[in-house]
């Protein structure tokens, strides 16, 4: 097989791969509670396409992904009173599947009501928001809550109570903690800080794609210490100011805008790593720039979350804290995979070693894919594709860069600048996909 079917067959595969993913993203369900006097008022915004399509939101992040999907798709199509009155039939099961306890006791609730809003773009997930109002006995100390396993992650809110609120992320199947009906339940600052920390991680690995693919591009440009530490540092700072202003409410941009520049600045920072050998004068600004858009991307997942008002401060920096450590788990896991090929490059280490380390590591990266087999369309179902497959394109490009060593920056060239090539189509496809599909 020549170097350039190799070469190509490499970056085919990431950009297949990659490029299938896209929208229809799973966010959580949020659940906002009041009760008073023995009346317990609940308003919940899901997606109801989802359900009523029997979608697993615990085992798929992308609606696209699930086998199901097709039905998922069909009923997107429906008007929202079509969705509330189908709805309002599924209501029984869905009452089944909904689990309300005080002091240990189911309460007694009934439908009050199912409206279904408008999508923010084709692409967007419809929200649904279910009324329920229940009664419980006077006497009652503690609410529980909860919902079965396929529903997906359920935020929990406790509303109109002066004296700590609860406020608790449950995932699938999960029942919350007993909490204080008249409040004092709510976590601490410290408990906050820490359950936000995988919240921003999740968003990163595995739900970030783009961004996943914005901080590879930053690591292609130059995988030395000083021009990464640089640019991530810069870019951490930017989205980490334009986060905490979203958040707070001082800024608020349609994600209709803010998706799409994303993805047209995954396209420039891969573009510029074909023709640039290092940092320019410029570049540091450009990823700022870059940066406070991809803050206003964090902040809008955030929005789906929440931040709860008594501990505002540590929910933001804990997530920001998850996503730090997921870009930094991205650009540790990419320069492990190259590493080799790095050395080898630079006349550092045994061209044996560095053929014997990818050979195992590309047997490896192909028997996952192997254990999780599935059809060009259908390979996200497995989350093993999404992660695999452009690794064992980049271990391809590796042995590549150490067969042909002798030509003068065989690393970037076999390597950093396919990746980046790959990377941009990924991100045209995006940008045209988020404009106009």
């Amino acid at each position: 097989m020549s170097f350039l079917r190799v070469l190509s067959s490499a970056v085919l595969l990431w950009f297949t791969t990659l490029s299938i993913a896209g929208a229809h993203e799973v966010f959580p369900s949020i659940l906002n509670l009041r009760a008073d006097d023995g009346i317990i008022l609940i308003e919940i915004d899901v997606n109801a396409e989802a359900m009523l399509a029997g979608v697993d939101l615990s085992a798929v992040t992308d609606t696209n992904d699930a086998e199901n999907g097709d039905d998922y798709d069909s009923l997107r199509a429906l008007t929202p009173q079509d969705i509330a009155d189908r709805f309002d039939a599924y209501w029984p099961t869905f009452a089944d599947n909904l689990t309300l306890l005080a002091d240990g006791e189911p309460i007694s609730f009934r439908d009050n009501g199912t409206i279904v809003y408008p999508a923010e773009s084709e692409e967007a997930p419809r929200e649904t928001r279910l009324s329920i109002a229940g009664t419980y006995p006077e006497d009652a100390t503690t609410f529980e809550i909860g919902w079965i396993t396929e529903y997906g992650m359920l935020i929990v809110r406790q509303n109109d109570i002066g004296i700590a609120p609860y406020t608790g992320t449950l995932a699938g199947g999960e029942i919350s903690p007993p909490f204080l009906i008249n409040g004092g339940s709510a976590l601490t600052g410290w408990q906050v800080f820490v359950d936000y920390i995988p919240v921003g991680f999740d968003h990163i690995v595995p739900k970030g794609l783009d961004h996943i693919l914005f901080v590879l591009g930053l690591f292609f440009l130059a995988a030395r210490f000083r021009p990464l530490i640089i640019q991530i540092s810069l870019f951490t700072l930017a989205h980490t100011i334009t986060l905490a202003l979203a958040a707070l409410g001082y800024v608020n941009i349609s994600g209709a805008i803010v998706e799409p520049l994303i993805a047209a600045s995954i396209v420039f920072v891969a573009v510029e790593n074909v023709f640039a050998r290092g940092i320019s004068r410029w570049r540091p600004f450009i990823i700022f720039g870059f940066g406070l858009l991809h803050g206003l991307g964090f902040a809008s997942v955030l929005a789906e979350f929440g931040l709860p008002d008594q501990s505002f401060v540590p929910a933001l920096i804990g997530f920001n804290i998850g996503v730090e450590v997921g870009q930094l788990a991205v650009v540790t896991v990419m320069f492990l995979c190259v590493w080799q090929a790095l050395r080898v490059d630079r006349g550092e280490n045994e061209v044996g070693q560095g053929f014997a380390v990818y050979a195992v590591l590309l047997v490896a990266a192909i028997a996952l894919i192997a254990l999780n087999p599935a059809s060009m369309v259908m390979m996200l179902e497995s989350p093993v594709w999404l992660f695999a497959a452009p690794l064992a394109g980049v271990f391809i490009l590796c042995i590549a860069s150490i067969q042909f060593r002798d030509q003068v920056e065989a690393y970037r060239k076999i390597v950093a600048i396919p990746s980046s090539i790959a990377i941009a189509f990924v991100g045209a496809y995006w940008f045209v996909e988020r404009v106009f599909l």
